[in-house]
């Protein structure tokens, strides 16, 4: 069951979160600025661009390259949250910067995906409404495997993706753990995961040539505990729950957009290559 609780402002200052959202500083003569997630102080994700009709994008960087996993926590996330609690959201905000958060929690069951191969967004959808990067003749490239959870139609002219990016390689993970933890989804075990997010809408420009033209809504769940789980339940086919932190002011979306998401939630799952209805 679905649990989309009220926003709530948390976070620490600035300058004590771990995990920020920032604008890459500008340089005398060059051009506009990327939208980055910092980790610790260093680029981790670039994300999409500002412009509302630029691609739709999450792209690794050198800085992600740690968990933020939180020991005090890890028993509470060891199996399944029945309501979103107070202490849990309050302990993963102060990794993050003060500001107004959704919390969300909800099953998902992961797919992990390869860049460029069967199932990648980037190398399917996204070139279908935008093509290829005009530079490069290529489709964007994420710069790591990451899974995909969810996908429904919002409207006739829009369609909402999920995604869950982890903050390190897959292949970084301690086999034995998450062969343990397969071990235990296959008994039944359903552990809790936890991510900030952010919704972000994305719209082609109307001179591009596409093939199926709509909205991309990209919800983006950033993975800050809960690596070996995630791997275990996509490589189990088990669902693992969701705790997210959807930070509203850093989300290319408008407040109405955000509220849509329990309605959206609660459809059907659209499997791969279906269109929303024209």
């Amino acid at each position: 069951m679905d649990v989309i609780g009220e926003p709530r402002r948390l976070g620490v200052p600035e300058p004590e979160a771990r995990l920020r959202f920032e604008a890459e500083p500008q340089k005398w003569g060059s051009g506009a600025r990327r939208r980055l997630l910092v980790l610790d102080g260093e680029p981790a994700f670039e994300l999409s661009f500002w412009c509302g009709t630029c691609q739709f994008l999450f792209q690794r960087l050198e800085g992600a390259n740690q968990t933020l996993s939180l020991e005090s926590m890890q028993e509470r996330l060891a199996g399944r949250l029945s309501d979103l609690h107070d202490d849990i959201l309050d302990a993963f905000g102060s990794l993050l910067p003060e500001g107004d958060y959704l919390p969300l929690l909800f099953p998902v069951e992961p797919r992990l995906v390869t860049p460029g191969q069967e199932g990648d967004y980037f190398s399917n959808e996204q070139v279908a409404t935008w093509g290829l990067d005009q530079f490069w003749g290529l489709p964007e490239h994420p710069r790591t495997r990451y899974y995909r959870t969810f996908e429904t139609a919002v409207d006739d002219a829009a369609r909402l993706y999920e995604f869950v990016m982890p903050m390190v390689l897959p292949s970084w993970n301690d086999r034995e753990r998450v062969d343990e933890y397969i071990e235990q989804m296959m008994r039944g075990l359903v552990p809790t995961v936890v991510a900030v997010s952010t919704l972000d809408l994305c719209q082609p420009a109307l001179d591009i040539q596409s093939t199926d033209s709509y909205v991309h809504w990209g919800l983006t769940h950033f993975l800050l505990d809960g690596h070996h789980k995630m791997e275990a339940a996509a490589s189990a086919g088990r669902p693992v729950q969701l705790l997210s932190l959807l930070a509203l002011g850093e989300s290319l979306a408008e407040p109405g957009d955000h509220h849509r998401l329990a309605t959206l939630r609660s459809q059907p799952s659209l499997s791969r290559g279906v269109r929303p209805a024209r």
